[in-house]
């Protein structure tokens, strides 16, 4: 697969290609000093992460001010949509929420490192933080869908975006999420995965 054109499609300049690729080279880099993404992983960074990640991109809405990640960890998918946004929505803010303390100094330096100041990096679990008018919130093997609409409900607002990457297990986690929740949920197919889906969910609200 040629990676570059893949990246591409989304018609951003080589600046922000050549970005990506730094971002990667940096992930590679700390992790040989902590445990970020397995090693069977890094071998397939591009397929597994970078553009698993990079499609969430075209479902962020065109006036996207207000983006929450909820546990950033390796960056993903956080930093890739923020490399991304300072191009494609220039007024978009990213905040990197997690809860790890040496993995939100390595998010930090992948940030200065790559000049993205459309980032703030919290060290804070997502519910004990304070957010206003948020956007988006994205989220990639964190919890399931069911925290996950808690924590939409309680940082988030009526028209707020819950974007996930989920696996074929997404149908039992939208079962059991049902018996709290009540939301209007898309699926679409996961471009880089077979059996992977990615699930825009809105107008979350207790039982």
């Amino acid at each position: 697969m040629n990676f570059d054109l893949e990246i591409q499609k989304y018609g951003v300049s080589r600046e922000t290609i050549d970005k990506i690729y730094s971002f990667v080279e940096i992930l590679t880099e700390w992790n040989n000093k902590m445990n970020l993404v397995s090693k069977a992983a890094i071998n397939e960074i591009w397929e597994r992460h970078v553009l698993d990640s990079l499609q969430l991109i075209k479902y962020l809405p065109d006036d996207v001010k207000n983006i929450v990640d909820i546990g950033s960890g390796s960056g993903f998918p956080g930093i890739i949509i923020a490399i991304m946004a300072k191009e494609i929505f220039p007024n978009a803010k990213i905040k990197l929420v997690e809860s790890i303390t040496k993995k939100t100094v390595y998010l930090k330096d992948v940030c200065f490192r790559l000049g993205l100041d459309n980032v703030e990096v919290l060290n804070q679990r997502v519910e004990n933080g304070v957010f206003k008018d948020v956007d988006v919130i994205t989220a990639r093997a964190v919890a399931s869908i069911n925290i996950l609409c808690g924590y939409t409900n309680k940082i988030g607002g009526k028209k707020t975006i819950l974007l996930l990457l989920k696996g074929k297990r997404y149908l039992e986690e939208n079962e059991e999420a049902l018996k709290y929740w009540r939301y209007h949920m898309n699926v679409s197919s996961n471009l880089y995965s077979n059996d992977g889906v990615v699930l825009s969910i809105t107008d979350v609200r207790k039982v």
